[in-house]
């Protein structure tokens, strides 16, 4: 269980609760209505499965999908004490906190570390996932070099862009293409 020290103004800190890897939704769901029928929403304060927004690229189309930023973990905004320590440990789907220590205590995230991660889940602009890698052999799709094959040299994620080693007139040669203007043999 867990020590607490007493204080008349308590503050919530964020901790990470790991779950079984692909029941992240499920177990906030069940966290939730336990935090409702136990009356504890004063000392829990929020459930969260970490998402972001990205943009993946298979067989030439953009697809934009939600993607866990922690896959087998949510986080939770709460007062420790031994009741919500129960409440959150005995629900179906949790298996722990992260702690450490001996014998291990939960230990809250840093204030920087919530902010990176509700920060990156607030972005603006999906983030593009590409299956590309160095060495890999491609096929360009559209443009000047159609059909041409090669392998990929370089991959620039930020700006959507790869570079491909294409051999013409006898040499390899760079050409920068679009994500969209290759796929994978």
């Amino acid at each position: 269980m867990v020590d607490t020290e007493q204080t008349d103004n308590p503050t919530s800190d964020w901790y990470v609760v790991h779950t079984y890897s692909g029941q992240e939704e499920r177990v906030r769901r069940n966290l939730e209505n336990r935090i409702e029928s136990l009356d504890v929403q004063n000392l829990v304060l929020s459930v969260v499965v970490p998402t972001e927004e990205q943009i993946e690229i298979k067989g030439g189309e953009k697809k934009t999908v939600t993607k866990k930023v922690f896959p087998g973990y949510i986080l939770v905004e709460m007062i420790m004490d031994d009741r919500t320590w129960r409440v959150i440990r005995e629900t179906p789907g949790v298996t722990g906190f992260v702690s450490s220590g001996d014998p291990p205590r939960p230990v809250p995230l840093a204030d920087s570390e919530v902010r990176n991660i509700l920060h990156q889940m607030e972005a603006e602009a999906p983030r593009v996932s590409v299956g590309y890698s160095t060495g890999e052999s491609v096929k360009i799709t559209d443009g000047p070099f159609l059909d041409f094959m090669g392998s990929v040299e370089e991959v620039n994620e930020d700006r959507g862009k790869v570079i491909v080693m294409v051999s013409f007139f006898g040499r390899e040669t760079p050409v920068e293409l679009d994500f969209l203007q290759v796929e994978k043999i």
